[in-house]
């Protein structure tokens, strides 16, 4: 008799595989799986009886902590879906998409009660607020509420094509889109990282990328997959970091590559040599080759790139490593380990496609858009049927990334669609002058995003954050540049920051550079 693909097969092997070992470490709090899996049961059993039913949304406003994890078992398990948020957001932000989902209960953690709670009139459908800690007037308490309840639930049959969680993209340019995940897709997922990133039990993982970021690329269920340990980390700041690595013997995490930069620059302030050999992760916007170059050759940590949004659960590709890759300098293997790479052996079929949908050549330099199709692609856009149809025309996915391939099939992205600037008729990657500037031994952090020019349409400028004891000028840049670059694909302009915008998982904000220039030029 078949099973449906669900990651709730990975708790089941697991509770009865790994009971007594270390589940999840979070301050001075351990939990076994056993203990991990009974609180999961108590507040399945608290929802049904708060009125939850099959297919209702639950919405989670909670950093990474033992009671985030704990969602992405105990909601799914009575057939719920899951709405991880991001925290870092607006009180109306936080309106719209709890509204927007749906959802009947809202849990929150201390830091962002208040922001719930002046929001609750705008709040018609909420039926319950739960306070994952602190609480007051109007708030159930999480953890008095567990120590109450049953382990008993009703656990219904789940289909691998129900609805898991929903997920909110950024929004940078329009209203957030719900992104509708199934138990396949995120399953398929799982199994496609183990396949290419392999785990075991003694691993012990650091929560450095947020849970609510595309079910914190599934390793919610990926480590518990195997029996390995959750490391929760509330708030990434690497001296925290590296003293956890330490503490609980880290030997994996995942980041995006702002967060492996802050990591390395703090490296040089802190004895690191005990932590060589960690297996990091990176995605959320392409790494330059000098971000992997820092990592690998200061901290010693070994780099996978992978690729993916969102809305494919989330990864597609791997720069998978090839034995005759070993045999070159650190310099040359990082700028191909800065490739997306290839499809995992789990995700589907990929294809780089020029403007009339024909693959583009394998030669490195044209350029096209990256869609794909397989199992791990979203179901749709929650509420949202025309743009559903548009993204999902022809039975591909059209992800609105300009790449090319190489000879060898890996692809490489170039920009965003709308990141690619235009200047007198030449296209010029943004991703290519960041590596370039990222070289540059007092850059800390660069953005570059094409501005207008009165000549040339548009032009590149870039945005730089430089390291603290060092200097640069913009002259010395853009020489720099253009020693590397052809000529016209240096910046025009460097105007240099304290700080680049971000979001919270660590992507760049390119439009609020360009609005911020251009309200300045107004």
């Amino acid at each position: 008799m078949e099973i449906p693909f669900t990651p709730l097969e990975f708790a089941r092997r697991a509770h009865r595989l790994y009971s007594e070992r270390e589940a999840v470490v979070d301050g001075p709090l351990r939990l076994t799986y056993s203990q991990f899996f009974e609180r999961c049961a108590r507040w399945s059993s608290t929802l049904q009886k708060l009125g939850v039913r099959q297919g209702d949304r639950i919405a989670y406003i909670a950093p990474n902590s033992h009671v985030q994890l704990e969602s992405f078992y105990a909601v799914p398990q009575i057939g719920a879906v899951l709405v991880p948020i991001n925290y870092r957001l607006t009180a109306e932000d936080f309106a719209y998409l709890i509204n927007h989902s749906g959802a009947r209960v809202v849990c929150a953690s201390s830091d962002y009660l208040e922001l719930v709670d002046s929001i609750r009139s705008q709040l018609p459908n909420v039926e319950a607020f739960v306070a994952i800690e602190g609480g007051g007037p109007g708030w159930l308490d999480y953890e008095t509420i567990l120590a109450q309840a049953s382990k008993d639930f009703t656990r219904p049959t789940i289909s691998e094509s129900d609805l898991l969680t929903i997920n909110y993209t950024s929004g940078t340019t329009s209203r957030p889109k719900g992104v509708m995940i199934t138990h396949r897709n995120a399953y398929t997922n799982v199994v496609g990282t183990l396949i290419h990133h392999p785990m075991t039990q003694a691993d012990r993982y650091l929560w450095t990328l947020p849970m609510f970021h595309a079910n914190g690329w599934t390793f919610v269920w990926t480590v518990t997959a195997v029996g390995a340990t959750h490391i929760c980390l509330r708030k990434v700041e690497p001296a925290v970091v590296f003293e956890k690595i330490r503490q609980e013997k880290v030997s994996m995490l995942c980041a995006a590559p702002t967060v492996l930069i802050g990591i390395a620059n703090a490296s040089t302030k802190l004895n690191h040599e005990a932590h060589r050999g960690i297996r990091v992760l990176t995605a959320g916007a392409p790494p330059a080759a000098a971000t992997i170059e820092r990592i690998e050759g200061e901290l010693g940590w070994v780099v996978t790139h992978v690729y993916g949004l969102t809305e494919t659960s989330p990864f597609i590709t791997v720069c998978e490593p090839r034995p005759e890759d070993e045999q070159l300098s650190l310099e040359e293997r990082a700028l191909i380990k800065a490739r997306q790479g290839v499809e995992l052996v789990t995700s589907g079929e990929l294809l780089v496609v020029d403007e009339e949908g024909c693959e583009v050549p394998h030669n490195g330099v044209t350029l096209g858009e990256i869609i794909v199709r397989g199992n791990t692609v979203m179901l749709g856009y929650f509420r949202d049927p025309e743009v559903t149809a548009e993204v999902l025309r022809g039975g591909w996915f059209h992800t609105g990334d300009m790449a090319v391939v190489h000879p060898d099939g890996y692809a490489e992205i170039r920009d965003r669609m709308k990141d690619v600037i235009i200047c007198g008729g030449e296209n010029i990657s943004s991703v290519e002058v960041e590596g370039v500037l990222l070289r540059h031994p007092a850059v800390q952090e660069v953005a570059v995003v094409g501005l207008p020019h009165e000549y040339w349409g548009e032009a590149p400028h870039a945005f730089a954050v430089l390291k603290a004891g060092t200097t640069a000028t913009e002259d010395e840049l853009q020489q720099f540049a253009r020693a590397r670059l052809a000529h016209f694909k240096a910046p025009q302009g460097i105007t240099f920051l304290q700080e680049l915008p971000k979001t919270a998982t660590g992507k760049m904000q390119k439009y609020v550079l360009r609005e911020q220039s251009s309200k300045e030029e107004q």
